[in-house]
């Protein structure tokens, strides 16, 4: 039988004792809380498309063995193991990118799917993790060999995924993706000049993207000046997604009691925090988000005492990417920000979104592994 002992040397064993089980847990607490909120929000809207009622209960369960087996493998890999997945995953992703503004299908204006033997993929979830630990990798080699380009190349890149994202057009993930990059950046020693042009950038791209995408403007306006009675598209979706916050209240209306999922298309993806809030109520939803925030924090400790570039600047980008990915779909629903169709990590429902979150957090979980007597 298998020991986890402290003395027990091998795979298992050190992963077991070296492992932030902590924040392990959290995660599976956070597995175990998606499917009771897709239990909770996807037959309603199976139902609007006359299938079963439990077709994306059965599919987000299917897709839970890959998240899982992702999530434990890679956080048994080293560093330089890990360098090399990153590598090998933003390769692909990037030119899955590619034949995405060719051959991509379009959902609701957007062309971010790829049709690959009958299965639905998103290039970009999966370029989120592993760009931001191929760029850690560039940032740290410069910082130990300032004669190796990697801040240039780490440029390179970024420009690369923006301009491929912009095509699709994802804004939200670009702005995902930028905040990371910027983070580890800034952490890798940026100079000042950069910081004040990255500033200025953004600032720029804000109003670019108000004058260049027309549903960046609707949604930026419909935000601004609501149109009373508009039953369809996204003020829609926030008109109902606050009824059922009020609907809920302290303690909610109880489990399968709710019905604002009826009337929401995305209750069970974009929209699965509102569920929340009608059917258990404000207390299960602020324990959902101090959840969140235990595991962001906690990561953050976790790596207080690492010397190690590298991993800072990785482990980084991949917890802010997590942190403000939860961020913008919470604010999104309670009508704080403009809505993004932007998936509450562990939560809602897509099988892209799940395997890349297991993948990104898989290396958090390897990157603050204990390594006393290892020098990877």
């Amino acid at each position: 039988m298998l020991s986890l002992a402290r003395t027990n040397t091998n795979i298992i064993g050190r992963w077991w004792w070296t492992v932030d089980r902590w924040t392990l847990a959290s995660l599976m607490l956070l597995v175990l809380l998606g499917i009771l909120l897709i239990m909770a929000a996807s037959p309603a809207v199976a139902n609007q498309h006359h299938w079963s009622s439990f077709h994306f209960i059965k599919k987000h369960i299917f897709f839970l063995v890959p998240t899982l087996s992702i999530l434990i493998g890679v956080s048994l890999l080293s560093l330089q193991k890990i360098k090399y997945l990153a590598f090998i995953v933003f390769v692909f992703s990037g030119i899955g990118l590619i034949l995405t503004s060719l051959i991509g299908v379009e959902i609701k204006g957007a062309c971010r799917w790829l049709e690959i033997a009958g299965i639905s993929l998103q290039p970009s979830e999966f370029i989120k993790p592993s760009f931001a630990v191929v760029c850690a990798w560039m940032f740290s080699k410069h910082h130990l060999q300032p004669s190796f380009p990697g801040n240039w190349i780490s440029i390179g890149l970024y420009g690369f995924v923006v301009i491929f994202l912009l095509l699709q057009p994802d804004l939200g993930m670009t702005a995902l993706i930028s905040v990371m990059w910027f983070s580890e950046f800034f952490l890798a020693g940026l100079p000042i000049f950069w910081i004040l042009s990255g500033a200025a950038c953004g600032v720029g791209g804000l109003f670019a993207a108000y004058f260049l995408f027309p549903h960046v403007a609707r949604r930026v306006d419909h935000f601004f000046n609501p149109v009373e009675g508009d039953k369809f598209g996204d003020r829609y979706q926030v008109t109902q997604s606050l009824e059922a916050f009020t609907n809920g209240g302290f303690i909610g209306q109880g489990p399968g009691e709710g019905t604002i999922k009826k009337f929401l298309p995305d209750a069970h993806a974009d929209f699965i925090f509102a569920v929340a809030g009608e059917e258990f109520g404000m207390i299960f939803c602020l324990l959902l988000i101090c959840i969140f925030a235990f595991i962001v924090l906690r990561t953050f400790i976790r790596i207080l005492e690492e010397n190690n570039m590298f991993v800072i600047l990785a482990v980084t980008g991949l917890i802010v990417q997590f942190g403000l990915q939860a961020i913008i779909n919470v604010a999104s629903t309670l009508n704080l920000i403009p809505t993004k169709g932007m998936t509450l990590p562990f939560i809602s429902y897509g099988g892209s979104s799940m395997m890349a979150l297991s993948l990104g957090m898989g290396m958090v979980l390897g990157l603050t592994r204990r390594r006393i007597l290892d020098h990877e």
